[in-house]
Parts: structure tokens; sequence; C-alpha cells
């Protein structure tokens, strides 16, 4: 039998501060040393109970089971040791295609980690890896937030994106669930969706969501139906009419921070959600302290 691979290092020494890195030596290290890894049973391997993914696309999958049929798995799974055989923590496209090309068995690097490692390589390798829809990202962030500990700046960092875009990521999920099924069926685009955030109203928001996906809209023309000069304002007389050129700024400022803002009586508002909210309307002000 070959000799079996581990990884027990912590975290920060795996990792660093990019998770790129990580996979990619485990990848070329499984393609450059095929014999020292396991040919594990697929029936003796269980799934990742931390995986964010809830659906799979069923065409990507038999096309890989069709070239995994005809060339074999060449990148090893990641495994864990359990109490009954294995536990997958990587590689779930991989081991669910080998069961479609009707394989017993499967290449597998067993490594040493623990709960909070197996959540962290999960969550990370499927962010940085696969298709995941809006939602499904936001709900892992949320998950290595909660669970792990992770402030916005640390997951930020971690995924090397701006604290920026994490922060409007994990206000997805906020959405009524109907708008958050649309974005998950694909019909609603990452865009979109945060678009519609800026809609205060929640069958509003409902409705401009089905009207997004009836007609097309492209996010600019959404943008457009959610713009408060676009909406209908009470009559006003006509000594209190709005300044064509206060409305352009007030556009401008919605789109920029992505909330509710308005200028009266020579006063800027601008709408937060919570705290969290606020940190990310103030980091793109560039105003919170590192």
């Amino acid at each position: 039998m070959a000799t079996k691979k581990k990884l027990g290092k912590g975290l920060d020494a795996i990792f660093g501060e990019d998770i790129d890195s990580f996979l990619d030596d485990i990848e070329k290290s499984a393609q450059a040393n095929a014999k020292g890894s396991d040919e594990l049973a697929i029936s003796s391997i269980r799934p990742n109970p931390y995986q964010p993914r809830k659906e799979f696309d069923e065409n990507g999958l038999k096309e890989l089971a069709e070239s995994i049929k005809e060339n074999g798995v060449f990148q090893p799974i990641l495994v864990r040791k359990s109490v009954q055989g294995y536990e997958l923590v990587a590689g779930e496209r991989r081991l669910r295609a080998s069961k479609l090309a009707d394989k017993t068995t499967i290449p597998a690097i067993i490594v040493d980690f623990d709960d909070k490692q197996m959540m962290e390589i999960s969550l990370l390798e499927n962010i940085q890896r696969k298709d995941l829809t809006p939602i499904e990202e936001a709900s892992a962030y949320a998950q290595l937030i909660k669970k792990l500990g992770y402030t916005q700046d640390q997951l930020a960092k971690r995924l090397g994106k701006s604290r920026t875009n994490v922060a409007n990521m994990l206000r997805l999920l906020s959405l009524p669930e109907g708008v958050k099924k649309l974005v998950n069926e694909g019909k609603l685009s990452y865009g979109q969706a945060r678009t519609l955030l800026s809609v205060e109203d929640e069958d509003e928001m409902l409705a401009l969501a089905d009207k997004t996906v009836k007609d097309g809209l492209s996010v600019r023309e959404l943008e457009r139906l959610t713009s408060p000069k676009e909406k209908k304002a009470p009559k006003e007389p006509k000594a209190e009419q709005r300044d064509p050129f206060m409305e352009d700024v007030v556009d401008r400022l919605r789109k920029k921070f992505a909330t509710r803002v308005e200028i009266r009586n020579k006063c800027i508002s601008i709408k937060y959600t919570d705290n969290e909210d606020l940190n990310r309307i103030l980091d793109i002000m560039d105003v919170i302290e590192e």
C-alpha cells in the first residue's frame, strides 16, 4: 500500500494570507506524487457537513464523469479519518462525478484537520474555487464569521477581497426569501440583488425583482427604477420643487453607498441598517482607522 500523505500544520502556517497558494500546493503535490495518495473506497467516504454549496450543476457533473471514465481522477480529493471510514474535506464535485462514472475507488490525500480547520478549508475552498451563488457565498461568509470568530476585515484579508465587498455580500442575507430564491436560481445577478437592497418596502422589492426577471432588466435599468427621482412623490407646491442638480447628487450618493440618501435643509442623510452596515459605509468614506 502506498504511504499516506498527511498534512497537520496550523491554519496560519498552511494558508498564510492566501488560500489559493495552499490549494495550488496541494494540487501540484498530488499530481507530482500520485503514487503517494491512497485509493479509497468511495463507499467509505461521508459527505462534508460544512459544505456550503447546496446545488451542483448536473450537466457539469456528467461532463466530469465522462472525463473520469476515460482518464480517471488526476487530482486527489482531501479526506480526514473519522470513527467509521473517512469524511470529505474538499473535492465534492470529483467525488460525485466518480460515483456517476460508476467508480468504486478514488485517489485521496488524508489530512489531519480538526473541526475548525475542516470548516475553514471547506468554506474557503468553495468560495475561491467553486461557482457558488451569491447567496451561498454570503452564507459561507456568515458561517466563517459566526463559527470561527472572524471580523469582516479579517475575512476580507483571508479571501483577498475588500472589506466593502465582504460587507456587501453579507447584506444579501437580509433580502426577502423570495428574492434569495431568484438569486439562487440564477434569475437575478449579484448586481441586481445588491441594487434591490436600496428598496425599503419589501413588497415593492419583490415586485421589482419579479419585473426584473420578467422583463430582463439590466442592472442599470433597475437602478433607474429604484432611483428616488423615478419614484412617484407626493405633489408639492411649485415653490418646493426639487432641484434637478440636487436630485442628481442624491442619485450618485445612493449608488455609491448602496443605501437610501436624502438631502434636505442643507443636510445629507445616509441610511444604514446596523453597525456592520455603518462600518461598510464608513469604510467607503475612508474614515475608519485601521
